[in-house]
């Protein structure tokens, strides 16, 4: 198979799962050894093409983050700038300094399965206190951080970033539409960065070809990602998080097994 297919597959895959709490990151992973994908620069276009994904987000929400890059932003809106700043920063302190441990250690199936096991026991906690609390809520500057500290748990493959940061919306007050879109948004600066972070550690050592198919896997992850945004934010409100648990459990016990 040519790297240009295996880019469009992943490019669905990532498209696909970065929005539904399954771990985007965790099924590139696997859907990359299932392709015989692998090797160094396998780990950073798991990594850049979610930028594509990402970019949906952007236009989706065009009118929050026109608000974010004005010299005097709208902090009456929500979520404000301050926000998204106060929620990014935990998951970027923490993604700088255990960089090189997470690349050498938790890129693996072993990993992925036992952080989605684990992410799973997180979510099914989250469900259990919306149905007890049924609250739905703006939140305030210390329910961002509450958030962002969630948000650090995406960084281990397999948690889920939406999963992680919806569980830590919920458990701050939020209802599950609210607290997805806050995901989705606050996800646009820290993968920016993240991504960015990684393709300027990298790029010297990216060919032409690599880039190329980095390229298609972005696109594609783009076109696919915006569909998924839209049929999750009418799906997650009816559904809660517990069908995405179960997946994921049963989607552990495959790939240990």
């Amino acid at each position: 198979m040519s790297d240009i297919l295996k880019a469009v597959i992943l490019g669905i895959v990532q498209g696909l799962t970065e929005f539904i709490p399954v771990s985007s990151t965790g099924h590139l992973i696997i859907a990359g050894h299932a392709l015989e994908f692998s090797g160094e620069f396998s780990k950073t276009f798991d990594i850049a093409i979610q930028l594509g994904s990402i970019m949906a987000v952007v236009i989706i929400y065009s009118g929050n983050f026109r608000e974010y890059i004005k010299f005097k932003p709208n902090l009456k809106v929500f979520p404000n700038i301050i926000h998204i700043i106060i929620t990014m920063i935990p998951a970027i302190i923490v993604g700088v300094l255990l960089h090189k441990t997470i690349k050498q250690y938790l890129f693996s199936p072993t990993t992925v399965a036992l952080s989605l096991i684990a992410g799973s026991i997180l979510m099914m906690f989250a469900d259990y206190y919306h149905h007890r609390y049924k609250s739905d809520t703006d939140v305030g500057y210390k329910g961002s951080l509450m958030i962002g500290l969630f948000q650090c748990l995406s960084l281990w493959p397999g948690m889920s970033r939406s999963g992680a940061t919806i569980s830590g919306g919920i458990f701050s007050g939020m209802g599950y539409k609210k607290a997805s879109m806050y995901s989705f948004i606050c996800a646009v600066p820290t993968m920016i960065a993240a991504c960015t972070y990684e393709l300027i550690k990298t790029n010297a050592h990216m060919t032409g070809h690599e880039f190329l198919v980095l390229g298609i896997g972005f696109a594609v992850s783009f076109l696919v990602g915006w569909a998924s945004i839209i049929f999750l934010l009418r799906l997650i409100p009816k559904t809660k998080l517990w069908p995405f648990s179960v997946y994921r459990i049963i989607l552990a016990i495959l790939i240990l097994s």
